[in-house]
């Protein structure tokens, strides 16, 4: 689908990294971008966005190049949409029904479909006008109808009623996860999240320490499902390792009050690494952006470790980097070579065991502990 993508600059730094991100974003949904279209304002226009000038350009190049699909690299009201859709005679989506539409097609296990659709439905909800008789047809549509409702009515009705049932599954499921944690605890295991900016390496660090087969790639929101593995660690006997959905900036609220029951491992941890491409020109804004997400989802308490990955591609060397209170900071990697992975297991048993001696725990080693040096 041949589309034009439309971003203001409203004075931020990363304007052009969030630019190239919406490329990515609209390449990983399967759209075909052929124009970029930008322009400078201190605030959005009220009716387009982007005001009445920069809309009519964007009309003519979607007029010139037969283009099917506008996507603008912001949340758009929706009035604003509605208003863009008739002035442009195509689809017009925002950066938020953009991600949507990536993690819908990107969901494999039944617990991510439904924190999908519920946010999907939730962001649609507030875009309503006529479209959701598929709800009715599915529920057998004839005797549905109320006295005297309205199309429009039954509708919302209909969207209530299955976010309602969404959530419902979604409560039990986080029912599930809270029964599981409780007989780590009882066991006494560690639990430690990998969390970080989509695409930073999550899935190949994972990979590469619990010798897991998770599904990893060059792409934006590879993984969408939590997958738990148990490591030896020495000392500090076996840990549970989570492999998370990866962040992005504006990450649409609905996702991550959607992916709460996935993301409550990374609230429960013991331990965060934090994995940030080191190569990338706005690390530190996607460093801020991913600590935004952990502090709205309650995590921000949890003790850090910053896992600077790809240092093959910033021409950096393996280290470990120690506060002036001598804990660990930072740990340079690169997943893709292995290069200060075992850094990093050291590093990981080394606060771990901090956290053990600070609780009064002792631990004994399990007989069939397999070392992950081994």
């Amino acid at each position: 689908m041949r589309a034009a993508l439309v971003g203001l600059d409203f004075g931020k730094n990363d304007f052009a990294a969030s630019l190239d991100e919406l490329f990515l974003l609209a390449k990983s949904a399967g759209a075909e971008p052929v124009i970029t279209i930008t322009g400078r304002r201190a605030s959005p226009d009220a009716a387009l966005f982007v005001g009445t000038g920069k809309a009519q350009e964007v009309a003519d190049a979607v007029a010139d190049l037969q283009l099917e699909l506008v996507i603008f690299n912001h949340a758009l009201s929706p009035a604003q949409q509605r208003n863009l859709e008739r002035l442009l005679k195509v689809r017009v989506l925002d950066r938020t029904s953009l991600i949507l539409d990536i993690f819908a097609q990107r969901a494999k296990s039944h617990e991510g479909k439904v924190q999908v659709e519920l946010a999907q439905l939730q962001h649609l909800s507030t875009r309503l006008i006529r479209g959701w008789t598929h709800l009715e047809r599915q529920k057998g549509g004839i005797g549905l109808r109320g006295p005297g409702e309205t199309q429009l009515e039954t509708d919302r009705r209909l969207l209530g009623e299955r976010v309602k049932a969404l959530r419902a599954v979604l409560a039990k499921l986080r029912r599930q996860h809270a029964t599981q944690r409780r007989a780590r605890g009882r066991s006494e295991t560690f639990s430690v999240s990998l969390v970080g900016y989509t695409n930073a390496g999550k899935s190949t660090i994972f990979n590469a320490m619990a010798k897991a087969g998770v599904y990893a790639a060059n792409q934006l929101f590879a993984t969408l499902d939590t997958t738990s593995r148990r490591v030896y660690l020495g000392e500090v006997g076996h840990v549970v390792i989570s492999d998370t959905v990866g962040f992005i900036r504006e990450l649409p609220h609905q996702l991550v009050e959607a992916f709460r029951a996935t993301l409550e491992e990374t609230i429960h941890a013991d331990l965060l690494l934090h994995v940030v491409d080191a190569a990338s020109p706005v690390r530190m804004e996607q460093i801020e952006e991913v600590n935004l997400v952990l502090k709205e989802i309650g995590a921000d308490h949890v003790p850090q470790i910053l896992v600077w990955n790809k240092i093959d591609a910033a021409g950096l060397e393996p280290a470990v980097e120690h506060d002036e209170y001598g804990k660990i900071q930072r740990v340079f990697v690169s997943a893709k070579s292995g290069a200060g992975l075992d850094l990093l297991r050291e590093a990981i048993a080394a606060s771990l065991k901090a956290a053990l001696e600070a609780r009064g725990r002792s631990r004994s080693e399990p007989a069939d502990s397999v070392d992950m040096h081994a």
